[in-house]
């Protein structure tokens, strides 16, 4: 194999690694592409104490680090403040801050198969709570299972700074994980069903269908909008005042992200033809629906391979 095939190898698990650190897909793949910049340049000073792929880990994450400590954390509207009733008064689009993106599955569905838990949207949101290092401490060390040793070596400490920090970055992320990372899911007849009910009704803006698939805490989020809603009631609310009734106004397109059921949302326009307008990521439990973020950003859709807009009998 050569180098260059050696390195394409792991674009995918680094492109994986770099959103785990920086929450944005689009930062994650200019953050390998500056990756692999420096390792060509760096080769020829390569001793190859380690393998080639920690040689990669070891840039990647250094690249992270660097990009991390001239950027805000990025985050989901939930926490940025208490949650919102009143489906008229939503804020405007907050182009300004750093929102949290989805990772789509196709990059590498094997990948995200094997790193499922590590790749959650509500576990990259807690991560990005973590200080820049304690970040870098806490995926080396439990998701890629490196040494203390070497995650020391990398950071330019000792192994006990790196453990501590461990325990630390283990504490803040188990206070921050939501309760739904911890429930298991429907088996698949089941889930299958509620996801298929789930499309239907929604193009139909079938409010009653939807109620009953929704749990009784489900959260709704919407960024770039600040603006969330917490629990049934008032989900519905902004359901019933923004979901225009009728059918054949709507498409749901389903996808996958994070490891997660996905919908990508078409709205008909005044051409005939459905425009993205925006993409749905679902957390589904036994219980139902509980949480769906919804991503107001059509320029995703390339990203999951989806075109930005299409027929209606497409």
């Amino acid at each position: 194999m050569n180098l260059e095939d050696e390195f394409a190898q792991y674009r995918g698990e680094l492109v994986a690694h770099c959103y785990r650190m920086l929450g944005s897909l689009h930062d994650a793949e200019d953050a390998v592409q500056e990756t692999y910049l420096r390792a060509w340049k760096g080769f020829a000073a390569f001793e190859g104490r380690s393998s080639v792929k920690t040689w990669l880990y070891r840039i990647a994450t250094n690249v992270c680090l660097n990009a991390l400590q001239h950027s805000s954390r990025r985050v989901v509207p939930s926490a940025l403040g208490a949650p919102g009733n009143d489906p008229y008064d939503l804020e405007a689009q907050a182009l300004e801050i750093s929102w949290l993106e989805p990772f789509p599955d196709l990059l590498d569905p094997a990948l995200v198969v094997g790193n499922r838990q590590s790749l959650r949207l509500a576990m990259v949101a807690a991560l990005q709570h973590l200080p820049p290092r304690q970040r870098a401490v806490l995926i080396l060390r439990d998701v890629l299972a490196w040494q203390a040793a070497e995650v020391a070596e990398l950071l330019d400490t000792t192994s006990a700074a790196v453990n501590s920090s461990l325990q630390r970055a283990r504490a803040e992320l188990a206070r921050l994980a939501p309760a739904e990372e911890h429930l298991s899911e429907p088996d698949e007849p089941v889930r299958r069903a509620l996801l298929d009910q789930y499309a239907v009704a929604f193009e139909r803006a079938d409010l009653v269908t939807l109620e009953g698939l929704l749990t009784e805490d489900t959260r709704w989020e919407m960024p770039p909008i600040p603006t969330w809603f917490s629990g049934r009631p008032d989900v519905m609310r902004l359901l019933e005042a923004r979901l225009p009734r009728g059918e054949g106004r709507r498409i749901m397109v389903e996808t996958s992200a994070n490891g997660a059921p996905a919908f990508a949302f078409y709205v008909r326009g005044d051409d005939g033809f459905f425009h993205a307008h925006s993409l749905q990521t679902l957390t589904v439990t036994k219980a139902g629906i509980s949480a769906v973020l919804a991503f107001h950003k059509p320029s995703l859709f390339t990203a999951f391979g989806l075109p930005l807009s299409r027929a209606g009998g497409e």
